[in-house]
């Protein structure tokens, strides 16, 4: 689903809009002011849905969030919620996180206030959670640093994925691509939100041949970082620590090593009718432009030189 930029002096318009792009709730302006100047925009990927709203004046917004978690990054201005007991206002380098099936108000969206609103579906976060922390879901905290560097990372993330997405629809229907998106933006996210509490040792050696031979033996596979961890059975946060200490690398630098390699061997035995791209596709590459830049930085020759045999 893809929602573009609605304009509307209807406030009842302009909620049914918002309502499709992000959650239901109820609008109550606090201006006469009409809705000439909202913004929405949204698109979906699976589970994941990113959306940028902007009422264009005050106004308070009540919704229970249905089904799903929805956090709220204010791009400017000030958001004012309340969320069950908890009071919270976020300004830029906040975040709000509002639980599914929880009553929340937001007391005051201001006029300046733009946000990027992320709704991950409850089912599906929890059990990313599961598998990158190594333990049952928790519950998340009412508010997240993004001036941290797990923080500052995350937002990058959103922010460009955001512009991806709304720019570029085609994304939204290659499922590969959605899965390996999703699955990253849902990790950084859990690794932004939940602080690590130096539980648990750093993954064995043994622990790290474990992954490395799953990604040897399935490259192609759209490996999340929650699956690789969940095949060790630690969290993310202790096999990327395993994998720098044992291996001097990150596990999704070492499964780019592994495709690049496969491709690497096709390419020089190629048949008359394969293509770069094709060849690429077999081992999981979607994005061609990030494939060329890393085949050329790892084997000093673009990919066509190898499949020409020059």
């Amino acid at each position: 689903m893809s929602i573009e930029t609605r304009n509307t002096a209807d406030w009842d318009e302009a909620s049914h809009a918002v309502a499709d792009a992000y959650f239901p709730h109820t609008l109550t302006p606090l201006t006469r002011d009409s809705a000439a100047d909202i913004v929405v925009r949204a698109a979906s990927l699976g589970p994941l849905r990113i959306a940028r709203i902007g009422w264009g004046a005050d106004v308070t917004v009540q919704s229970d969030h249905p089904g799903a978690f929805g956090v709220n990054i204010p791009l400017s201005g000030s958001l004012e919620s309340v969320i069950g007991r908890d009071v919270v206002v976020s300004t830029s380098g906040l975040a709000t996180v509002c639980p599914p099936d929880t009553s929340t108000r937001i007391t005051r969206w201001t006029r300046s206030c733009e946000i990027i609103g992320v709704r991950i579906d409850r089912d599906d976060l929890e059990r990313e959670m599961r598998r990158i922390l190594a333990r049952p879901a928790q519950r998340l905290p009412p508010q997240i640093d993004l001036t941290t560097p797990a923080g500052a990372s995350w937002l990058r993330f959103v922010e460009s994925l955001s512009d991806q997405l709304l720019d570029a629809p085609g994304l939204l229907h290659n499922d590969l691509v959605a899965r390996q998106l999703f699955g990253a933006v849902t990790t950084a996210f859990v690794l932004a939100a939940v602080p690590d509490d130096g539980a648990g040792c750093v993954a064995r050696p043994r622990i790290v041949k474990r992954v490395l031979d799953e990604l040897h033996g399935d490259p192609t596979r759209p490996w999340t970082a929650g699956e690789m961890a969940e095949v060790a059975g630690v969290s993310v946060r202790r096999l990327q620590e395993g994998f720098r200490q044992y291996v001097g690398r990150s596990p999704s630098e070492c499964l780019l090593d592994i495709r690049l390699e496969r491709v690497h061997a096709d390419l020089l035995d190629a048949q008359p009718h394969d293509t770069v791209t094709d060849v690429a596709l077999r081992w999981g590459f979607t994005h061609t432009g990030r494939f060329a830049a890393a085949y050329r930085h790892k084997y000093g020759v673009p990919p066509s030189a190898s499949l020409r045999g020059t």
